[in-house]
């Protein structure tokens, strides 16, 4: 892992970084020692590390509860090179739909791929940041909604560390046999009028996840009108769960 700036602001400390191909952000408490929660965060497709929606999360995280907060770059967003694949099936997607098909099962379909490649990088992030002074190896979390909660659904079944998640704006096609091994603590968010993932989709992804602690937090609007008091109530839940 190699560190590349690190600037300081409001009492949290930002740290670029390079780990192999991936490039993320590390975000802790300025002069931060010891061992503290870590929650990493998946960005929406499009999206990129230092998106408005991770960093409303990330500083109260690191700023009120002293947490550990990273976000990585996905394979074709942000400052990762372009992936000639991803946009073949994204341009052959866009002309499939403009046809008539239906998005969801193409969303699924390609979310299935990305995190393949994904699920992986991101458990090598992990493994290089606990290895850090001012990490540590302490409770995991993990965010994610929209594409986030497409790759985020398998990253949570896959990775034992993760002992809490936000999730949301995703389907069942995409993930619901995943949803299928996930026991931990789930709060999930669903937008009531979403244009790009159906109501029942979401509904049958909430259903899926075996957790028997999980919360559906539903309202009203479109897939990126998340209301603003829910960024209140997910710093309460990790605080809750990992604090």
């Amino acid at each position: 892992m190699r560190f590349s700036s690190a600037t300081s602001s409001d009492g949290v400390r930002e740290q670029l970084f390079t780990l192999g191909e991936i490039p993320g952000v590390l975000w802790t408490p300025e002069a931060a020692v010891g061992t503290r929660p870590l929650i990493l965060m998946g960005h929406g497709g499009g999206q990129h590390k230092k998106a408005p929606d991770i960093l409303a999360l990330a500083h109260p995280l690191v700023a009120t509860y002293g947490f550990a907060v990273v976000a990585v770059d996905v394979p074709g967003h942000g400052d990762r090179p372009t992936d000639e694949t991803y946009d073949r099936i994204a341009t052959e997607n866009q002309a499939r739909v403009a046809a008539g098909a239906e998005l969801a099962p193409l969303l699924a379909d390609f979310q299935a791929l990305v995190a393949r490649r994904t699920v992986p990088e991101w458990q090598t992030v992990l493994d290089a940041l606990q290895r850090l002074d001012h990490v540590g190896a302490g409770p995991v979390g993990y965010w994610g909604v929209s594409l986030g909660c497409g790759l985020g659904v398998p990253f949570v079944a896959a990775e034992p560390r993760v002992r809490a998640a936000v999730l949301g704006l995703g389907g069942a096609l995409a993930s619901a046999e995943p949803a299928g091994h996930i026991t931990v603590p789930v709060r999930f968010l669903l937008q009531w009028d979403d244009e790009r993932v159906s109501r029942d989709q979401g509904l049958a992804l909430f259903d899926a996840l075996a957790s028997a602690d999980k919360t559906l937090h539903a309202n009203p609007g479109k897939h990126g009108e998340v209301p603003a008091h829910e960024l209140e109530s997910t710093l309460q839940f990790f605080a809750r769960h990992l604090g």
